[in-house]
């Protein structure tokens, strides 16, 4: 069963509020399944959105158990969030936190092929520094890239309220 906001009036569609969120974002948390655990690493990452597609980078060390988990199951989902402004109220439930985020589902894909690689790697540079890097193939070979194709996903925003904004 797909399960949509429950909050419809913070749902995020405007495509240049949702680049927004994944240009400020930095941290994207995967979680995964282990076995019968849920396991959840933060990692930075790139990312390219195209068409609404959108599509992850991430990068670490060659072996661990992350790349133990994904190759039995590579089914993903997906959290990033940024703009994290705590919300005081005169009373208990007017607290809160405002904030925006994405959340999906997706796939990952351990990257093989050197180009993919290198590319990825420049991608996932651009979008943590906004700076352009170039990678070489020695570079890449001590590394691991997972692509992450994400199938769905939701976008939401939870502003500070007009009446408690200091």
């Amino acid at each position: 069963m797909k399960r949509g906001i429950t909050r419809r009036e913070r749902e995020v569609t405007d495509p240049q509020a949702i680049q927004a969120i994944l240009d400020k974002g930095q941290i994207v948390h995967i979680a995964m399944i282990d076995g019968d655990e849920p396991y959840l690493v933060p990692m930075n990452y790139g990312y390219v959105m195209e068409e609404g597609k959108l599509t992850l980078y991430v990068h670490g060390a060659t072996e661990g158990r992350k790349l133990d988990v994904l190759r039995v199951n590579p089914k993903v989902f997906i959290e990033i969030d940024c703009d994290i402004t705590p919300i005081e109220g005169k009373v208990a439930c007017q607290y809160g936190t405002s904030y925006s985020s994405i959340m999906g589902t997706g796939k990952a894909v351990i990257v093989d092929d050197v180009e993919e690689k290198m590319n990825a790697l420049s991608i996932l540079m651009k979008t943590q520094t906004g700076k352009d890097f170039e990678f070489n193939e020695k570079l890449v070979s001590i590394v691991s890239v997972i692509r992450i194709e994400v199938a769905e996903y939701t976008a939401k925003a939870r502003p500070i309220p007009p009446g408690l904004m200091k």
